[in-house]
């Protein structure tokens, strides 16, 4: 069976409360090996750094996403700081970016957040996980600004939905592109045209869970076995076996994340 890293979940969501112990061992059984459970407050990234310490196979990634960036506490950025710095097994920084499909936050604020993230990365050298949400070109920009004054970035696209422009522009970057069970829905075509661009030693697989299923399971709760389908997908789009897809994805997720 191939062995696969779900490199982006949200396993302290309430979806997953009454029966996380099963879903991590359905988990297992589908060949994933090792999941990142995924911040987007300060709360979900303590409870990432707890769910890291009492499950083998899972690593935590702590931040504010942007949406979030309202609803912030004035200490917030400096505990996300402090988590990253020193709790055990915390190997990135985020999500963070920018996002105009949702109205939650200022996006100047936002911008402010999505700039302290990208340096707090660069100084611990660990990976920023970037969210975007139709902000393509701002999120392009910001990068840019980050690419020009340091050198390319370690990192990811997450769940990723732009276009070829920008998955080309965040690749210069150093950036790797994460597909997401959007790839699989039938519908779009466009994205897996995309996903064919992308070099195979920059791709990661995830589930974004428990939201965003893959066919054929779409509809239902979304949880890290299900990560097998993107692969399948992605693995044909790009005309390699699912096999080589999984192997690939998985040394990219082990060298970028230290897992």
């Amino acid at each position: 069976m191939p062995t696969l890293i779900d490199t982006h979940a949200h396993l302290d969501d309430e979806r997953f409360a009454a029966d996380l112990p099963a879903v991590l061992d359905r988990a297992e059984a589908a060949g994933v090996t090792r999941i990142l459970t995924i911040g987007i407050d300060l709360q979900t990234s303590r409870n990432a750094v707890t769910l890291a310490a009492e499950y083998a196979e899972v690593f935590a990634v702590v931040g504010i996403q942007p949406n979030h960036v309202g609803e912030a506490g004035a200490g917030d950025f400096e505990e996300i700081v402090a988590l990253a710095e020193a709790a055990p097994k915390v190997v990135g920084v985020g999500e963070s970016g920018l996002d105009r499909y949702w109205d939650r936050a200022p996006f100047d604020l936002q911008e402010v957040f999505f700039v302290r993230h990208l340096a707090l990365a660069r100084r611990l050298n660990k990976p920023i996980v970037v969210h975007c949400r139709e902000a393509e070109a701002d999120t392009v920009r910001v990068l840019r600004a980050e690419f020009e004054t340091h050198g390319p970035m370690r990192g990811v696209m997450h769940s990723f939905n732009g276009d070829a422009a920008t998955a080309a522009a965040c690749l210069e970057m150093g950036l790797h592109i994460s597909f997401a069970g959007m790839l699989t829905f039938k519908n779009n075509e466009p994205l897996r045209a995309v996903a064919k661009t992308i070099p195979l030693d920059r791709l990661l697989v995830e589930t974004d869970s428990p939201y965003l299923a893959p066919q054929p399971v779409r509809g239902k709760r979304n949880e890290p076995a299900f990560v097998a389908h993107t692969a399948a997908v992605l693995a044909r789009v790009n005309g390699v076996t699912v096999e080589e897809l999984a192997q690939a994805t998985t040394r990219n997720a082990t060298a970028l994340f230290g897992v």
